[in-house]
């Protein structure tokens, strides 16, 4: 192997290890916490402003199933498989003044909705070749029958909450 080649493998090799090194802390956070800086406005106007805090989802691609092979079939099961992603949807936290129109202790009204896991599976494709395996009993010959073709329905997985409150201001 030529000097050269070995220095461009070398600096390949580093610049993939550079990558999921500094990839890997943050896939394995589902999402990320992006405070909403309204404290600017609050003090120039000299009043209070709502807050606002929002998580935005990694999400991360999975490894497909490849193609399984069955007998009696002359394609694999799914030539196209199902791609998993796995993240979050987006999570919010709102809290807003209120002018004591409950009474009092009731200074704000908030809003919760927490990030909450997201698992989905891309569409995939089913197909079936419009011929038989070899039939021994036409000397080798396939038969013929009607082409099979589907799609593989996607997935969607998740379980979002959200509360709603009033209460003191914190």
């Amino acid at each position: 192997m030529k000097s050269t080649t070995r220095g461009t493998l070398a600096a390949f090799v580093t610049g993939v290890a550079a990558i999921v090194g500094a990839a890997g802390p943050a896939a394995a956070v589902g999402a990320v916490p992006v405070p909403v800086p309204l404290e600017g406005v609050s003090d120039s106007l000299n009043m209070e402003m709502p807050k606002a805090g929002l998580e935005v989802p990694l999400l991360t691609p999975g490894a497909p199933d490849g193609p399984r092979y069955v007998t009696g079939r002359l394609l694999p099961e799914r030539p196209l498989p199902q791609l998993p992603v796995t993240g979050a949807l987006p999570g919010a936290d709102l809290r807003t003044p209120l002018p004591h129109v409950l009474g009092d202790g009731f200074d704000q009204v908030g809003v919760g909705a927490p990030a909450s896991d997201l698992h989905t599976l891309s569409p995939g494709l089913a197909l079936d070749a419009p011929l038989t395996q070899p039939n021994p009993d036409t000397f080798g010959l396939p038969d013929l029958r009607l082409p099979q073709a589907g799609v593989i329905a996607p997935v969607l997985q998740t379980v979002p909450g959200a509360a709603l409150g009033a209460g003191p201001s914190q």
